[in-house]
């Protein structure tokens, strides 16, 4: 069973990556947390280490495909690549030097402020 929870979070992270472009923050670490019982922590660090591998690739050939990819888009990708390579080394940094329960209600708050944007620019 402990097998299966991951390869469903990969899943659902990965359709919802395809659709609305998420995955990590908003997908895998609060079902680290609720199915798998991990801490911020540990399903920050989790999340993280299953975007090392390119695990957008087959999503972002199937849009090149389609032509809904064109090329100043794949260098703004490239450019923000780049801030979250460098961004992820000094907010994993910062990450740690936090205590696990001011982690995850600075994660809930900034979780509900996306929330509330979204709720009235869709409005």
């Amino acid at each position: 069973m402990t097998l299966i929870i991951p390869i469903f979070i990969g899943l659902a992270a990965g359709v919802s990556s395809g659709i609305f472009g998420i995955g990590g923050g908003i997908i895998i670490v609060p079902l680290l947390i609720f199915t798998m019982g991990y801490t911020q922590t540990e399903a920050n660090v989790t999340s993280l280490a299953a975007m090392l591998l390119p695990v957008g690739i087959f999503g972002v050939y199937a849009y090149w495909r389609a032509g809904a990819l064109p090329m100043p888009h794949i260098w703004a990708a490239l450019l923000i690549a780049f801030g979250i390579l460098i961004g992820a080394y000094f907010g994993a940094r910062l990450a740690l030097l936090l205590p696990t329960d001011i982690l995850t209600k600075a994660f809930a708050v900034f979780l509900v402020l996306v929330a509330i944007r979204i709720w009235f620019k869709a409005g």
